[in-house]
């Protein structure tokens, strides 16, 4: 098991936990609240930020040649951190003998609790050691902060890591439809990062998706982003995976592992584009059940719908979070897409 403690007196201050793979829905805002939204990771759980966070922070203009790519950034920033890396994020029920510091607080929120530095301390020792987030329309959060803390215990914790049919047995993707009838959060991040990659690794090309419900999540944002010129061909997406067929397609939507951050592999010249689990479950294995009492086939189009009814739209700050972090942001058609995106994300929305 993984403990987490204080660096300076070594109390402990979580419970025992599991490593996972960092979700790309980890540091998401989606809408206004009211409320906070639920935590990206399950009890029990931890995972790490490999990227810089926090102070000292540096505008765009101010990087030297070559700094931001070092930095792991290909395309322009408001501001960049040169903060510590490995961040540690932890759902907020699995903090142990830490509180909340209202002088630490600040009131740069709104409803709640947010920052980009520690706002819990220690009660043994009274060193800051963690950021509480529950503003709203952000993602319920324990961030340890790696200058402050460090692990006391390590191994396996208290969840095994599933293989590939484990993973497809009991862990079977969220579905897309909110109880009001409008798309889960997880999915709009899910969707925005795997749209950055399929865009990355296709350089923008035009692109055909035979699968109904791949498309209905796809086909607007590409639509909005991706022109044709003349008589360009297309290229095909399909879905690829356990349980799958070998795809028949140029491009292919693959799982990424939830706990280890594994990609399924295609072979070549297919190439991969990562989606996360718990979407890609969903597309591949969920279909809506067929009316019966027909001898007639019904073509995919005519079923009923697996997706909520209003308009999709991707993540648009994690969409050009992750196409800045990809080196083929520097091609001109895509950059072109990334600079039409503002600082507050992108407008998926198709009139």
């Amino acid at each position: 098991m993984t403990v987490f403690g204080c660096r300076r007196c070594d109390a402990t201050l979580t419970v025992p936990v599991s490593r996972v793979a960092l979700p790309v829905h980890a540091g998401q805002k989606y809408g206004n609240g009211p409320g906070s939204l639920a935590s990206a990771l399950e009890p029990g759980t931890f995972a790490v930020d490999p990227l810089p966070f926090g102070p000292p922070w540096r505008r765009w203009a101010e990087l030297e040649a070559g700094e931001a790519e070092a930095l792991g950034w290909y395309a322009p920033r408001f501001v960049v951190s040169t903060g510590p890396v490995g961040r540690v994020l932890l759902a907020p029920g699995d903090i142990r003998g830490a509180v909340v510091d209202p002088a630490l607080a600040g009131d740069s929120a709104c409803c709640g609790l947010d920052g980009d530095e520690p706002n819990m301390v220690c009660v043994t020792c009274g060193t800051p050691v963690a950021l509480r987030i529950d503003d709203c329309g952000l993602r319920q959060a324990i961030w340890l902060n790696p200058r402050t803390t460090h692990v006391i215990e390590d191994g396996p914790g208290p969840h095994p890591v599933l293989d590939w049919p484990d993973l497809i047995e009991h862990r079977p993707g969220i579905a897309p439809s909110e109880p009001d009838g409008g798309w889960h959060p997880m999915w709009a991040a899910a969707a925005a990062s795997a749209l950055a990659h399929l865009l990355a690794a296709s350089g923008g090309d035009p692109m055909a998706i035979p699968d109904h419900q791949v498309a209905a999540v796809f086909r607007p944002a590409l639509d909005r982003l991706v022109s044709r010129i003349g008589t360009e061909p297309e290229h095909t997406l399909v879905l690829a995976g356990p349980g799958l067929p070998e795809p028949d397609g140029d491009f292919a939507l693959i799982p990424q592992h939830p706990q280890t951050g594994e990609l399924w592999p295609v072979a070549a010249p297919v190439k991969p584009v990562p989606l996360a689990w718990d979407a890609w479950r969903h597309l591949a294995f969920h279909r809506p059940a067929k009316p019966v009492g027909r001898s007639v086939p019904i073509p995919p189009e005519a079923l009923p719908e697996m997706l909520p009814r209003y308009r999709f739209a991707p993540d648009g700050r994690i969409f050009l979070r992750v196409l800045a972090r990809l080196p083929e942001v520097a091609q001109p058609r895509l950059r072109a897409i990334y600079d039409r995106g503002s600082p507050y994300g992108y407008t998926f929305y198709v009139c």
